[in-house]
């Protein structure tokens, strides 16, 4: 088995090769293909990669390269983790919204939606080249805006199913608080990406007892605390919301401390600076410890579970996936892209029936999802009308003035990739 992963040369990707190393009875991986045009840096993880499998004594091959086509030929699966412009435009997405009052944040608003027009374009072409060297291969999208990038993905015919690290991360977090394995929480998720809700914690399988009830009652205030929002408001919405929900439960709150700290982004490029350091070093064959605070967590075991399953080699056969609504939700579009529970395999994501959704939940998806459709019609044709529309009917924006003023930041700031700019 091939497996390719474009954007290689990221400081997450330790992270992504320990988890095919930890768990290479779930996918045999025989040839592991790093892609990044930045060879240096691509040098440094690709290194530190074959390490890592050394002395955790998987036999797979692992290969550096700076040429697409070359890597990507004859994957069976090509998982994309890119950032188009790099650390420095994810800088520019969490500074300028804030001077116009709004949030500034990598993958939702404003931020967001800059975010999605660097990367669609760059991301279809990618999967063009996939499907001219192997039209069978899966294309798993870790790319942020994840929602609005694979419904690309799928709108263009490509095999994908897109993947988020938060569900998985709940589900670990909410066994630990039980007492019981991750593999024993079932996650009633419901939602888009970066816009989801728990609505169940159950034990077994999706008709197993729901213990939401309980770990809101005995573990309320540090729920709470990890959502950095009050425990009154989580145990009167009765669900325990994402944390990129509190942009929207306390925007303006979250505006005064953006403008009061450094950026994320700029915490992220001082992190990676040292890792890079640290994977210099010939001596260091795992994972180091600060890797942990550079974010994605979990992302490794959810990668490999869900290629194992759409390779046919095992995995859950339910997984929290980014794909089609196509009914799922009845208030939404069919081609809606969704994040729910879903059955995969070989044949790709089917979304498990959802009962009922509280329009309290049901309204925002709405909105979220008409701002997608803009948003997506914006990367695929350009122009500054299309983006001056999807930032109005954001919730986040919703406002002429403030939506005309950050179409004109978001356009300057992103010139040199927008090909119609």
């Amino acid at each position: 088995m091939k497996l390719t992963v474009v954007g290689g040369g990221s400081t997450y990707t330790p992270e992504l090769i320990d988890g095919f190393a930890r768990l290479r009875d779930t996918l045999r991986v025989e040839e592991l293909v790093l892609v990044d045009p930045a060879f240096e840096r691509l040098e440094l993880v690709g290194g530190l990669a074959r390490r890592i499998f050394a002395k955790q004594g998987h036999s797979g091959r692992i290969v550096t390269t700076s040429d697409l086509d070359e890597g990507v030929e004859g994957a069976d699966a090509v998982l994309l983790q890119l950032r188009v412009g790099g650390q420095a435009a994810r800088e520019q997405d969490e500074t300028w919204p804030l001077e116009c009052g709004c949030v500034g944040q990598e993958t939702t608003g404003a931020g967001g939606l800059a975010k999605a027009l660097r990367t669609v374009p760059v991301v279809l072409d990618i999967a063009e080249r996939v499907r001219r060297t192997n039209p069978d291969a899966w294309i798993i999208d870790f790319t942020n805006p994840v929602g609005i990038v694979t419904r690309a993905l799928l709108q263009a015919g490509h095999r994908a199913v897109g993947l988020c690290n938060v569900a998985i991360g709940f589900q670990r977090k909410f066994a630990n608080l039980l007492g019981v394995s991750p593999a024993d929480v079932h996650l009633d998720h419901v939602g888009l990406n970066h816009l989801t809700w728990e609505t169940g914690v159950r034990l077994g399988g999706p008709e197993g007892e729901n213990m939401l009830p309980k770990l809101l009652a005995e573990h309320g205030d540090a729920i709470a605390a990890d959502l950095r929002l009050p425990r009154e408001i989580v145990d009167r919405l009765g669900v325990v919301p994402s944390y990129y929900l509190r942009y929207f439960y306390a925007h303006d709150e979250v505006v005064r401390e953006l403008r009061t700290k450094p950026s994320r982004a700029a915490e992220v490029a001082e992190m990676e600076r040292e890792l890079l350091k640290m994977y210099g070093d010939p001596e260091l064959d795992e994972k180091p410890a600060l890797l942990g605070k550079r974010g994605g967590a979990y992302y490794s075991e959810a990668a490999v579970d869900l290629a194992a399953a759409l390779l046919g080699g095992g995995g859950s056969t339910y997984q929290v996936v980014n794909a089609y609504n196509r009914g799922t939700l009845p208030f939404l579009p069919d081609d809606a892209v969704i994040e729910v529970q879903a059955a995969v395999g070989p044949k790709g994501a089917t979304p498990l029936p959802v009962p009922a959704v509280d329009p309290l939940y049901a309204g925002l998806m709405a909105n979220v999802t008409a701002y997608e459709d803009l948003a997506l019609e914006a990367a695929l044709r350009g122009g500054r009308d299309r983006v001056f529309k999807a930032l109005l009917a954001h919730p986040l924006i919703g406002q002429y003035e403030y939506a005309e003023a950050l179409t004109d930041r978001l356009i300057a700031h992103n010139q040199e990739h927008l090909a119609w700019a």
